[in-house]
């Protein structure tokens, strides 16, 4: 089963850095990388610049559309208004099933801000104890993950030991 898992950083290239080590650790089979995206928030900006990962083809890719859907749940449903209310509504029960559900998107919105970025992983297969090596040094938090309590926990434990 593939985990979604958003990655919060304290700068706007903390996200494209992370990114970089998340796809070398997939060439050498430490962890099937799926899909991911990025949101960068450079500081003076109105509104987050998003991006997703396009080299990644085969099954497991998520389309443009779920992406497109999930960033406007998050960052642009505020300033919609309420005629798009039972839409956005429906749209956010059709993806609880895969762990976005209100709480997944008021955690991200409010820990995205100005001058942060974030890196959304959709992987699998993840050898942990070298990912929370060459984790080692980068500065993030985990905000959202589909993981059940107690793997969200042994996660957060592995990358938190320094």
């Amino acid at each position: 089963m593939a985990t979604l898992t958003v990655l919060r950083f304290e700068t706007a290239d903390g996200a494209q850095k992370a990114l970089d080590v998340i796809k070398d650790l997939s060439k050498q089979h430490l962890i099937n990388l799926h899909d991911a995206a990025i949101v960068t928030w450079p500081e003076g900006k109105k509104k987050p610049k998003t991006q997703q990962l396009h080299d990644l083809t085969g099954s497991g890719a998520l389309s443009g559309a779920f992406w497109g859907m999930l960033f406007g749940l998050i960052f642009f449903v505020p300033i919609l208004g309420l005629a798009v209310g039972a839409t956005v509504g429906a749209l956010t029960g059709s993806m609880t099933d895969i762990g976005i559900n209100d709480e997944f998107i008021k955690s991200v919105r409010s820990k995205v801000t100005e001058g942060t970025s974030a890196l959304f992983l959709m992987t699998s297969g993840a050898v942990k104890d070298r990912i929370a090596e060459a984790a080692k040094g980068m500065k993030f938090e985990i905000i959202a993950s589909n993981l059940s309590k107690e793997e969200e926990d042994r996660l957060r434990a592995a990358f938190a030991e320094e």
